[in-house]
């Protein structure tokens, strides 16, 4: 088959910068996902107004399915709530101006090891619990600035002032 000259320099063109944009955008690393080959511990799975994931030390806008990993935090403005689901069923609701950081999580039921430990700066915290507290209560605990709150039960609702 012959192609003018005209028409293989117009396609060359047209498709080389499609292309050469494509191996761009692929070769870029996701910005919500940490440095490391880490495993996502939850995912958001409601977000209003102004939240966000800070992943690594950098801020992204949270997006419902968007992951959180142990270290990365949670912080809402003053317009903003986000709701996350952890591995285990744990359910957390942040309320306006909220920071919390995943400081452990570990989901092994079969081998008992269990654990999810969380600080909360400031802003209002409501969790219900998942199986890590069902399973071994003493293995989760969320830290304030003020003490640390050990869940024995199934749902708790924590205000932090700052």
């Amino acid at each position: 088959m012959f192609v003018p000259k005209k028409t293989s320099l117009w396609l060359f063109s047209v498709i080389a910068p499609l292309l050469f944009s494509t191996w761009l955008h692929a070769a870029e690393e996701p910005a919500k996902l940490p440095a490391t080959n880490a495993k996502a511990i939850g995912y958001v799975m409601k977000t209003e107004g102004d939240a966000a994931v800070i992943v690594d030390g950098k801020a992204q806008p949270a997006t419902v399915g968007m992951p959180v990993f142990v270290g990365s935090s949670i912080k809402t403005g003053a317009n903003g709530s986000l709701g996350v689901t952890l591995e285990d069923n744990t359910l957390m609701s942040f309320g306006p101006n909220s920071q919390l950081s995943f400081d452990a999580f570990v989901y092994e039921p079969s081998a008992q090891d269990l654990k999810l430990s969380a600080k909360i700066t400031h802003g209002t915290l409501n969790y219900i619990s998942g199986v890590i507290a069902k399973l071994k209560p003493e293995a989760v605990e969320i830290n304030t600035p003020t003490g640390t709150i050990g869940v024995r039960g199934t749902h708790f609702l924590v205000k932090v002032d700052g």
